[in-house]
């Protein structure tokens, strides 16, 4: 399918989602990244006047922040900025502490901060009668790389259908800055973080795999692992059929 044309069925598609549950318009994160990005364009298309970013620093580095406002200015919506650190410091103080090494601490602090992300959407989509548009792709989705009830909450996920390749070239079509489309992509959740870095995989071998299904056994081994154990965050809540 050529970029144009995707470009038109997902913009119809996002207004039928938001048209169909009787609202008037999509809110989404904005966090400076390629795939909220390319969300941020294709939502303003299918609303202009009904599209509202959301940036939500918390403990963000500043470029970030920065990426976002760019978008913001490039295709002309309206932002808000939440800031998310004192709320997330009140949390953690009086959440417990049960100690368990450093690497599940700091797992669990970040998945935290998706989840107060996607309690303010909620807030926000509840006050603007919007919907919340996702930005989850294909090649995350697939392989549970997204915080459930997190970033994982969303009512619909536009480019949930495409790999990582081809929303980095339907960034490239839409115009979105050239810095956010090379930098490496990361969901902020703590410092040096990078996607492929937390994932052990690259974007490439994921999405060699998704459409083609070719590449070493091992790395099908793993991804195959990877979506069988995370179909937990992809399905409702288990009920006994008893």
């Amino acid at each position: 399918m050529d970029k144009v044309e995707r470009v038109r069925l997902l913009t119809a598609w996002i207004q039928d989602r938001v048209r169909a549950a009787g609202c008037r318009g999509v809110v989404f994160g904005l966090s400076g990244g390629i795939d909220s990005s390319v969300l941020a364009a294709l939502c303003k298309k299918a609303f202009p006047q009904n599209t509202l970013g959301i940036i939500m620093p918390c403990y963000s580095i500043p470029e970030d922040k920065d990426h976002a406002e760019m978008v913001a200015r490039k295709f002309e919506f309206p932002t808000k900025t939440v800031v998310l650190n004192a709320v997330y410091d009140a949390l953690l103080y009086i959440l417990p502490d049960l100690k368990p090494d450093e690497a599940v601490t700091r797992l669990a602090r970040g998945n935290l901060k998706a989840r107060l992300r996607m309690s303010t959407l909620y807030y926000i989509s509840n006050q603007a009668h919007y919907l919340v548009a996702g930005s989850g792709n294909r090649s995350e989705i697939s392989i549970g790389y997204f915080t459930k009830y997190g970033d994982g909450a969303a009512d619909f996920f536009p480019l949930g259908n495409l790999v990582k390749k081809e929303v980095r070239e339907l960034a490239r079509y839409l115009e979105i800055p050239r810095e956010i489309i090379d930098k490496p992509p990361s969901a902020g959740l703590w410092d040096g973080q990078t996607d492929e870095g937390e994932m052990g995989l690259t974007y490439e071998a994921i999405d060699r795999v998704l459409l083609t299904g070719t590449g070493p056994d091992e790395l099908k081994s793993r991804i195959e692992f990877l979506k069988t154990a995370s179909l937990h965050k992809k399905t409702t809540p288990a009920i006994p059929d008893f």
